[in-house]
């Protein structure tokens, strides 16, 4: 395991490296969650790129830090992570909050951004009503109050169904996430609006949602991409707001195709 201090707050990390002349792909965390929704898209980038995984403030086994946060916060923990491990432009792929994260990321210091992946995510999520509801919910009962009205927003009904049982799994994430940590974000969700950032988002941009999205649906993401300049659009079937978990092999082609095409056009 990773560990680094940035802005007094320690962060978990891990660095999955490749050679030199490989693009970088970090990849930021939906709320929720920590940076384990992405194993089964990193082990198809492998090689291909180098990657960056981490687990925001308040999640995972990064440090609470100090409360209240706005979502400028997680973003100058991401520049300031990556200023520590030298990348000078990265990929900036986000789920949700995380895509929230990518859009601060671009406005801080847009030269760190090579391109956009913004995934089940816009430049507003929710309502201020609608959040603090959630947070009064959280505060009464516990982040277990809202376990099963999750699960359906993130998965479809035959992932909750499998027989597997990894819905428990991810389940367990949820509900296991400091509270402190989740109020904090879902506050920052409250607050932030990046509506009118997008039209000045000149970094190729590639925008994703799940048919299935009960968090962010299809024509929340879509009325996004209309508003950034030459953005893509993509729909994955059979899939809810983690997409990485319900589709990886899917979200996993159409990142190496947009980035191919990134790639050849520079």
């Amino acid at each position: 395991m990773q560990f680094a201090r940035i802005n007094d707050v320690m962060i978990h990390y891990q660095i999955i490296g490749a050679s030199g002349d490989k693009p970088t792909i970090v990849f930021a965390n939906a709320l929720g969650t920590d940076f384990r929704i992405w194993r089964d898209v990193i082990i198809r980038l492998a090689g291909d790129f180098a990657i960056i995984l981490y687990d925001k403030r308040g999640h995972g086994l990064s440090d609470i830090g100090k409360t209240p946060y706005a979502i400028e916060d997680h973003a100058a923990d991401l520049e300031g992570l990556l200023d520590m491990l030298a990348v000078e432009s990265a990929y900036v792929c986000g789920l949700s909050i995380g895509g929230l994260v990518a859009q601060s990321l671009y406005q801080r210091r847009a030269a760190l951004v090579r391109g956009l992946i913004l995934c089940g995510t816009a430049p507003r999520i929710g309502s201020s009503e609608a959040w603090d509801q959630r947070i009064g919910e959280v505060e009464t009962g516990g982040i277990e109050a809202l376990a099963e009205g999750t699960m359906e927003r993130w998965f479809t009904p035959d992932f909750r169904s499998a027989e597997s049982g990894a819905i428990t799994g991810y389940r367990n994430m949820l509900v296991r996430q400091p509270v402190t940590g989740y109020l904090a974000s879902c506050r920052a969700l409250r607050n932030a609006d990046y509506s009118e950032t997008l039209t000045r988002i000149a970094v190729p941009t590639l925008c994703v949602v799940g048919d299935q999205d009960g968090s962010t649906p299809q024509d929340l993401v879509l009325a996004m991409a209309k508003r950034i300049p030459g953005a893509r659009y993509e729909v994955v079937k059979k899939a809810g707001h983690l997409l990485p978990v319900e589709q990886p092999a899917m979200l996993t082609e159409i990142i190496k195709a947009f980035v191919a095409e990134v790639e050849t056009a520079n």
